[in-house]
């Protein structure tokens, strides 16, 4: 009898939906549709796996108020915000889809005299695409799409919280009409997963998760000479400088925290604040975060859902604990939060101040709704810290001075950096990490480079 995935709802702690997990038998059918079919796609012109794509993404987004509602009893955002996430990934695959023509042209070096020469992008062949639950369109998409408009075939498996994503996935392909074997899903278990990777006919690993994850990717790949795209953790930080627009930096920075109840990867996890604004950024930071509303995420007035599952919230916990134990100051009394309550996946949101970086809340990824504060001197002691960790994704500058923000950004040791905004993947640019925050590269046109490989054309012409 096959093994049972089962998700667990956060919202109730019920089962919402069951799958049979797939064995040897199913990874062997897709593998085998996958490749026989990856030469027919390749071959495919490009205006015609754009067509069939822009189809799909249509298809897909025809029914965002379903998918938006399956989010929320998934994984616990709002149903408020959920929809929000269908917008985002429409965006992203619809630049995706426009932007392959210039990916993928042929780069041409200057002319030389009786010598034709050039550079193709040639598609890599089975991508194979492990995607998490926290955003699972949005983190999907930016692999799927362009694995796809590249011309390589991709078999998705999606996190035992979201399988439902993937089958959306499947459909959209299938009433778009996507020829088969050219897109599928897979649920998976782990070892499953990992037993995929090492399949010689895989000829690329597109993994967003964690760090632990992306190590046990490497290592299924030890031995093969493929590559990984790894989007892993982060432990974003923002600088507020002396002059920045307090009130505008407050709102975003709050909401940069707390959104999905700071189950983001690029999300703010510390803030670094310019000693004349410290008290009064702290202040509006406490204020705004009182005004939040945890609770039930299928109630339109809900604004903070739960964390994905009981065990997450627990580890926020005993975090958070650990730093009050270290000289650290809560600012939020979670009982002002009726809806917080130990021994579930509601968590109330926290603004934790006195904190250093000794701390394990201010030096190790916490994927939850918690923010430490500090005070700096300046922008030196500011660039100190904000590298001052094994993340690099993404950090955030608040500042009137654009020029300031420049020279900062230049030292940062980070795959992207921010003015005056945080918390967002722009599709036109890189979206990429350093350190333990992975290797590779998704979105814009260098996203491509990594889901093809270069071909080149050397011909000596007849005389």
């Amino acid at each position: 009898m096959a093994d049972i995935l089962k998700t667990i709802s956060p919202v109730d702690g019920r089962v919402y939906c069951e799958r049979p997990l797939g064995g040897a038998a199913e990874m062997e059918r897709a593998l085998a549709a996958a490749a026989s079919a990856a030469a027919g796609w390749r071959a495919t012109p490009l205006e015609r796996r754009q067509a069939l794509l822009l189809a799909a993404v249509e298809a897909l987004v025809a029914d965002s108020a379903a998918a938006a509602e399956e989010l929320t009893w998934q994984m616990g955002r709002p149903i408020g915000q959920a929809p929000g996430e269908l917008r985002g990934f429409e965006e992203r695959a619809r630049y995706m889809i426009g932007a392959a023509p210039a990916a993928l042209a042929d780069i041409r070096p200057p002319e030389k005299a009786g010598f034709d020469r050039w550079i193709r992008r040639e598609a890599l062949g089975v991508v194979f695409v492990v995607a998490p639950w926290n955003y699972p369109f949005l983190t999907s998409v930016n692999a799927v799409i362009p694995a796809l408009a590249a011309g390589n075939t991709v078999i998705l498996k999606h996190s035992h919280q979201t399988p439902l994503v993937a089958e959306r996935y499947a459909r959209a392909m299938q009433a778009a009409g996507l020829p088969d074997g050219v897109f599928q899903h897979i649920h998976l278990s782990h070892a499953d997963t990992e037993r995929m990777i090492r399949d010689p006919r895989v000829a690329f690993v597109c993994f967003t998760g964690s760090v632990a994850g992306g190590a046990a990717v490497q290592q299924a790949l030890a031995g093969r000479f493929v590559g990984a795209g790894l989007e892993l953790g982060g432990k974003d930080p923002a600088y507020v400088r002396a002059d920045a627009d307090l009130d505008q930096a407050v709102e975003t920075l709050v909401d940069g925290a707390f959104f999905n109840s700071g189950q983001s990867c690029c999300g703010i996890e510390r803030i670094y604040v310019a000693a004349p604004v410290y008290d009064r950024f702290v202040e509006a930071a406490v204020t705004l975060t009182r005004q939040y509303r945890l609770g039930d995420p299928t109630a339109a007035d809900t604004n903070l859902g739960p964390m994905v599952r009981t065990a997450a919230a627990d580890f926020v916990r005993a975090q958070t604990a650990e730093a009050l134990a270290q000289g650290a100051r809560a600012l939020i009394d979670p009982a002002t939060f009726a809806a917080d309550r130990a021994g579930s996946p509601y968590l109330a949101p926290q603004v934790l101040v006195d904190v250093d970086h000794s701390m394990r809340v201010m030096s190790e990824e916490t994927f939850g709704p918690v923010v430490g504060i500090m005070k700096v001197a300046g922008d030196a002691e500011a660039l100190r810290l904000m590298n001052d960790s094994r993340y690099g994704l993404t950090a955030a500058i608040f500042s009137r001075d654009a020029e300031a923000a420049a020279r900062i950004g230049l030292e940062l040791e980070t795959g992207t950096v921010f003015l005056n905004r945080c918390d967002y993947l722009d599709p036109a640019l890189a979206w990429t990490g350093v350190k333990d925050s992975g290797r590779g590269c998704t979105l814009s046109v260098v996203g491509y480079e990594h889901l093809t490989r270069p071909k080149s054309f050397h011909f000596r012409l007849p005389a």
